[in-house]
């Protein structure tokens, strides 16, 4: 039945019978019949058939987040009763929006000297994804923004507020200030992240509400390419004020508050809403409130 119900999660998250079945390590015609006797166990029509995947029907829908439960609490398990016999080994994964990249050293080398058996994969995603993969079981935690969009149906820790600072050489003319105004911000030109990380979205609205809305001449979704530009001297951006301390600033380049307002946003440990966690979010969530009370001291 969990494998039925695994076949079930690949076809909804691949959108395609072929993709789906190699994702599964199956050939299409087994994950159809796998598929269909699920139907038959069931009694209900689960997915709209064609030439090609069309979806879901809303019975396929109701028994997708179904799935997604019943096979992540089997995952669970199974990672629970190794960890008895065994102690705490596996694969943790991590999705993280790039913003907060510099800081998740501060969570997995702790945890790898607790736990030397577990490994880690670290990926940088925008905020929409992290929450996709968490509920696609393709991670096992995501850190990202708490507080700014909609998190949906997630456990949440908070970890450390976030603050922005305008980093820029020091031939620019803002340069000798202890602080700028975002009105000022939006005067010069800008590096920033593409439209579709939550940071960017952030930085737009305290821009627009400032009257100088966003208009950047380079954007990526890196913010290590945006670094490597500001370091020429020749650009500035908008950063979290941890990440341009973690990143390194020489001695041309000065990181400088942005007031007027004073933005503050709360990023932090998003877990799936299973109850019990697996042994190693659980060891995670542990580690994260180690490093919350560091960071917010």
């Amino acid at each position: 039945m969990i494998d039925k119900l695994e076949l079930l999660i690949a076809l909804a998250k691949e959108k395609h019978f072929g993709r789906a079945a190699e994702a599964c390590g199956v050939t299409q015609p087994t994950l159809s019949a796998g598929i269909k006797q699920l139907e038959n166990i069931l009694g209900v029509l689960l997915v709209q058939r064609g030439s090609r995947y069309l979806g879901l029907t809303p019975e396929g829908e109701r028994v997708l987040d179904w799935a997604r439960r019943i096979v992540g609490d089997a995952r669970a398990m199974r990672q629970d009763l190794h960890a008895m016999r065994a102690g705490l080994s596996g694969h943790l994964r991590i999705a993280v929006i790039p913003t907060a990249l510099a800081m998740v050293p501060a969570l997995t080398t702790p945890y790898r000297e607790r736990h030397p058996e577990v490994r880690f994969t670290i990926l940088s995603r925008t905020s929409a994804e992290v929450l996709r993969l968490l509920d696609d079981l393709e991670v096992d935690a995501g850190i990202t923004y708490l507080d700014n969009e909609p998190l949906g149906r997630v456990r949440s820790m908070p970890l450390y507020r976030e603050r922005y600072v305008l980093v820029t050489s020091q031939d620019n003319p803002l340069a000798d200030r202890r602080e700028v105004t975002w009105a000022e911000v939006g005067q010069i030109p800008l590096c920033l992240l593409t439209p579709d990380m939550q940071n960017r979205r952030i930085l737009e609205k305290m821009l627009a509400r400032s009257g100088a809305p966003a208009q950047p001449t380079l954007e990526s979704n890196s913010m290590i390419v945006l670094f490597a530009h500001v370091r020429t001297g020749r650009w500035a951006s908008i950063m979290p004020e941890m990440l341009a301390g973690t990143l390194g600033l020489t001695e041309t380049l000065r990181a400088i508050p942005i007031t007027e307002p004073d933005v503050v946003h709360t990023v932090g440990l998003v877990l799936a809403p299973r109850e019990p966690g697996t042994p190693l979010t659980n060891a995670l969530e542990t580690e994260a409130k180690r490093v919350a009370q560091a960071l917010n001291r």
